[in-house]
Order: structure tokens, then sequence, then C-alpha cells
């Protein structure tokens, strides 16, 4: 029953709020399309003023793993990772999902590829996916939108919400799944 209501929900969710909207603007009398083709113009203007910061970024990550800079951290520290029992082979994922979200989207699905979904290392890979953020695409695209040039305190605390999320993420898969 709850979930044919959630589906429901789910269904009407977007219409009823679009609906809510009109209303709204006919009420207060409000050209809606008029506004609604303004925010269409400058989230253009919005995505071409970041292409530059989107594409440094790409090129960084692209560098970063054909130069092997990646293999050479996690040869590193592998010797702790075993000691805390933690799988080598997240590493990349937990490296690459504060810069990337699709490259990190594509490192996850070749570990679930090769170890599988329900795996330890598949499911921790997942855990970690849900548990971080982008945080540099982020920084990129919404103080690169506005100007912002300063973003080193956002960038702090960015990064270090991403290694509570990929500390939590690993403590909590192994205690629910090892």
């Amino acid at each position: 029953m709850i979930m044919q209501v959630i589906s429901i929900i789910s269904l009407w969710i977007i219409p009823v709020i679009i609906a809510i909207i009109l209303i709204y603007s006919l009420w207060k009398r409000q050209p809606a399309y008029e506004y609604f083709v303004e925010g269409g113009k400058e989230g253009i203007k919005i995505a071409i003023s970041i292409i530059p910061f989107l594409i440094g970024m790409l090129v960084a990550i692209t560098i970063f793993r054909a130069s092997g800079a990646l293999d050479f951290v996690i040869q590193l520290i592998r010797p702790v990772l075993n000691a805390l029992g933690v799988p080598a082979e997240i590493v990349p994922l937990a490296f690459i999902r504060p810069i990337s979200g699709n490259a990190a989207l594509g490192l996850m699905s070749d570990i679930i590829s090769v170890h599988g979904p329900d795996s330890f290392i598949g499911r921790m890979a997942s855990v970690i996916q849900g548990s971080t953020d982008t945080t540099f695409y982020v920084l990129t695209v919404y103080f690169g939108a506005v100007g912002i040039k300063k973003m080193g305190d956002a960038l702090k605390v960015g990064l270090l919400a991403d290694l509570v999320g990929i500390s939590a993420a690993i403590i909590i898969t192994t205690i629910m799944f090892s």
C-alpha cells in the first residue's frame, strides 16, 4: 500500500508544483512564461561562462590518472589500507569522487562489473558514491557562475565533508557487510 502511495506521489509531484507556480503567478498577475524564458537565458549564459572551469578540471583529472600518479599513491598507501581492512580498489573512487561525478560513476561501474554488486567492494563503492559529493565540481560551477574567486574555506569544508563521508561509508559498510 505504501509503495503505491509513494509511486503516485512521485508521478504527480512535479506537475503539481508547476501547477501551483502557474496558479500563484496568475493570482499575483505576474508573467510566468516571460520569467521562465528569462531564467532559461540566464542558464545558458551561466553554462557558457563555466565551460573553461569544467575543461580545466577534466584535463586535470585526465592528467592525474594518465600520468600514473593515482596508481603511485595507491601503491604507497596499500600497506596502511591492508592493515585497516580497506580494499585498495576503492581508493581511486575515493580520490576521484570529490573531483568528478561522471568519472566516479565510471570507476564505480568498473568496480561493480569486476567484483559484482553484492560483493563487499561493490557495496562499499556504492555507499561511497552516495555518501560524498563532487566538491571541486560544485565549487567550480557555483562559485564560477557568480564570480567568486576566493573559495579556500569552502574547499576545506567540502573536502572535510568528503573525508567524513568516505570514512563513514567504509566504517558502516565494514560493520554491515563483513
